[in-house]
């Protein structure tokens, strides 16, 4: 283990500021490509159903799309550290995810809209697992926690430009189209960040980790532990399309407000995952377990409360936001070996979207039954994942003391 951190620490030949200035750079990508899909899955719920769609259909769609929005990163992740390609990758999966959401605007089917919101996700997807590498690389030289907590936060306050940019559309009397086909104008903006940042870093793989080898008895007992531990928060965590679409149904909600709330939510995210960020990298494991506390709230709130109960319970939904695309992920890095590391965030994506998928597909189908049900499902399976993370904790602690003893 000490060997593969030397060598990947010499392939990340970077200074502090100029590692920071990459994490800050691919944020900006970042903070555009939010603008544009996240004001888009701001409302997405509500306009499947105008378009027609069911709870079952809305829960069914936000959940595969997730889904194939994880699992094909565990191919991503491969082709990106076997190719070398990462640029040509990354440009890909980005001209996927921001180009469908302004083709939204020509959906006058809930079908079609529903075939363009999973290639959203599945560009998402392809151009994650090499840019991920790349800042668990640079994160190294500023600490992983805040490294990727910075990314997070700039990726947030896109997140919530984008829904208020949505909700300034209602606000002059215009449709979904005309939301949708306003976002086209981040997306250009993001690709042409895209394109600078791949001028300034043209070689990649000098921020990335070695080969990825396709054999899995290399991971550690903890890692899997871990798998499955956030497998439990992915299948307890209501997809923002059906709470959108249960506020436009019972009205708790006014749905010029829909946006707004999503924007709230994705504030929370930026400031959790800031704090978090620096925290994990004081505290450890012991952070996630507090975000999961706070998150694992957020089910009663907003499927039970009225409109303010459903402000507080979409903040908590941002706490645990920002707790996935911040801590969980750099966790990741410091459970296996770095020369596997591409391929590890792969599957633990791919690992991730399943249990997402299936928790959806269940929470939407009890939506149609019972509300009750489904809050009761999202808070039990979220707390399962507490003792799952202290085994995990424990385990990577015993395996560090293991490496420790033996390099001595």
């Amino acid at each position: 283990m000490k060997n593969h951190f030397n060598n990947f620490k010499d392939a990340c030949d970077l200074t502090k500021p100029s590692a920071t200035k990459f994490v800050v750079l691919i944020g900006l990508v970042s903070l555009f490509s939010d603008m544009t899909y996240e004001g888009a899955r701001s409302v997405t719920g509500p306009f499947l159903a105008v378009l027609g769609a069911s709870g079952t259909v809305v829960g069914i769609v936000a959940g595969f799309g997730e889904f194939i929005g994880y699992a094909l990163r565990l191919a991503s992740g491969y082709w990106a550290d076997k190719s070398q390609r990462y640029w040509t990758i990354v440009f890909l999966g980005y001209a996927m995810n921001l180009l469908a959401v302004p083709l939204l605007a020509l959906a006058g089917h809930w079908e079609i809209a529903a075939i363009l919101i999973v290639v959203e996700r599945m560009g998402k997807a392809i151009r994650t697992p090499a840019r991920d590498v790349m800042l668990a690389c640079a994160s190294d030289q500023i600490g992983r926690g805040w490294g990727f907590g910075l990314h997070e936060a700039l990726d947030q306050i896109g997140a919530i430009l984008g829904p208020l940019v949505v909700a300034a559309v209602f606000s002059f009397r215009g449709t979904y189209q005309a939301g949708f086909a306003f976002l086209l104008i981040p997306a250009l903006i993001a690709l042409t960040i895209l394109l600078t940042a791949s001028r300034l870093y043209p070689r990649p793989q000098d921020l990335g980790s070695a080969t990825v080898q396709i054999e899995t008895k290399g991971f550690p007992k903890a890692f899997w532990i871990y798998i499955v531990a956030i497998g439990c928060i992915a299948a307890g965590y209501a997809d923002f399309p059906l709470v959108a679409f249960h506020f436009k149904k019972v009205a708790s909600v006014p749905e010029e407000w829909i946006p707004i709330f999503y924007a709230v939510a994705m504030g929370v995210d930026a400031i959790a995952a800031l704090i978090f960020g620096r925290l994990f990298d004081r505290l450890g494991f012991s952070v996630l377990i507090v975000s999961v506390i706070l998150s694992a709230l957020f089910a009663p709130l907003v499927f039970l409360g009225g409109f303010y109960w459903a402000l507080a319970g979409m903040a908590l939904w941002g706490v645990g936001m920002g707790a996935q695309e911040s801590i969980i992920r750099a966790a990741i890095a410091g459970l296996v070996s770095t020369n596997r590391l591409g391929f590890a965030y792969g599957l633990f994506n791919m690992c991730f979207g399943l249990f997402w998928f299936l928790g959806s597909v269940v929470m939407g189908t009890l939506y149609d039954t019972s509300v009750t049900m489904l809050i009761i499902f999202s808070v039990t399976i979220q707390v399962i994942s507490i003792p799952l993370i202290v085994m995990a904790s424990r385990r990577k602690n015993q395996d560090s003391a293991m490496t420790s003893l033996i390099g001595a």
